[in-house]
This record gives C-alpha cells, structure tokens and sequence, in this order.
C-alpha cells in the first residue's frame, strides 16, 4: 500500500499531468459543456500514444468522440461506487473506435484486479446503471410525489428484498450533485414537471446546504452513523 501511494503524484497542469500517460480517465461532473471543453483541451497536449476514457455514468462516449481529436482512441470506462469491494469495470466502445484500443483497456482492467464487462454497443447507463438508475428514478418519484419519506421508502426496499440498502443510501454513495446533474438534465430534455419539482428540490433542500450526500457527511441520511446502519431501523 505504503508503495502504491508512493507513486501517486499531483499536478494541476493538464499538460505537464499526461505528458507522458498511456491511459487518461476522465470523471469529471455529467455535463456536456465541461466534458467536450476538457476534451477538447485535453486532445491538444496528451502524447498521440495515450487512450481517453471517459468514467461518464450516463453519457456515451459518441457525445465527446469529436471534441478528443482521436476518436479511434476513446471510450468509456466506467468503474461501480466502492470498485475496492464492487470491482466492475465496464468497458463500452462507440463506433468510431479501435477494436485494439477496446481490447487493450479490458485487458487493463483485468491487470487492476476488476472484472472486465465488455459492452458491444452504447447504451446509457451501461448495464449497471440501466438497471440502477430506473430504480432510483421510481424512489425519487415516490419521494417528489410525498407518498413517502426517504427512511420509509429505504426501509420497504429492504425488508421486502433483503438489500442491504436502499435507493436512498445508495444516493448518498453516488452524490446528490451528480443525481441533481442527472436529473435536471432529463428535466430539460423531457420538460417533465416532476423531473423539474425533483431537480428544485434536490438544488435548495440538498445542494445549496452542502448536503451531498456521504462525502460531506450529509445527505439523505447523517453520516458516519446513518439511522439505516442502526439494529433497530427494519423493526416495526
């Protein structure tokens, strides 16, 4: 460990940061904007040789092939919330990329110790979040509607599945910034009023009071002892 975090090293200069990278993995926030203005920064001072690949949780990477100026070596990486337990790594091509290319990052996933799930085709949210994130839209909807409050809705999820969280824990894990980021852009696409009344909701009641989720030590639940983790929580 003590070596691993040894060869960690900081820079704040994009140039000087990939000069001489192989692989660059962007996570940055689900923006289009910000995402194509990176890209289109990072194109210009990363070395030919290096690969681009966008963590993106919704977006496609035929959104941003462009703006890299090697479309041929750009995909998406995407790794699940805690990848030290949940090690997935799903690996999704556009068209326009190299099959090499493709190969060589899921062999790069397996050399990091995560299980490498190929996607042949774009699809948002991959699989895990094609699964997951309709099932946090149906919590957030119950939640925006006022049939229930979020410990309610958790504590029916997992009684009645045996999870041992729920749709509102797992919020916090993924960040209220980045569900607010997802939900207004749906909001703008679709002009669905519920989507707006969430995204408003999720802005003044959780965002604008630094409330997001566990990485401040507050979201949906208190952290570190979230009610969800106390014994008696699933009791009537």
């Amino acid at each position: 460990m003590d070596a691993a975090y040894a060869r960690l090293t900081f820079n704040s200069d994009l140039a000087q940061a990939v000069a001489n990278a192989d692989l660059v993995i962007e996570a940055i926030p689900e923006v289009v904007s910000i995402k194509t203005e990176f890209y289109t920064n990072l194109g210009k001072v990363a070395p030919a040789k290096t690969i681009f690949a966008t963590n993106s949780s919704t977006l496609l990477p035929s959104q941003f092939a462009e703006a890299t100026g090697r479309p041929d070596k750009f995909l998406a990486l995407h790794f699940a919330n805690t990848i030290w337990k949940n090690n997935t790594a799903e690996i999704m091509k556009h068209p326009g990329t190299d099959m090499k290319v493709f190969d060589e990052v899921i062999e790069f996933a397996r050399a990091i110790g995560m299980v490498p799930l190929p996607l042949h085709k774009e699809q948002p949210g991959y699989i895990l979040n094609s699964l997951l994130v309709p099932f946090l839209d149906a919590a957030e909807s119950l939640l925006v509607k006022e049939v229930a409050d979020p410990e309610t809705i958790d504590k029916t999820w997992m009684i009645g599945t045996g999870a041992p969280l729920g749709p509102f824990a797992i919020l916090d894990i993924v960040g209220i910034n980045t569900a607010y980021n997802i939900v207004e852009a749906k909001a703008t696409v679709t002009g669905d009023e519920n989507m707006k009344k969430l995204a408003n909701l999720l802005k003044t009641e959780y965002i604008e009071k630094g409330k997001l989720g566990r990485a401040t030590g507050e979201g949906f639940y208190t952290y570190p002892n979230p009610s969800f983790a106390k014994p008696d929580f699933l009791k009537g």
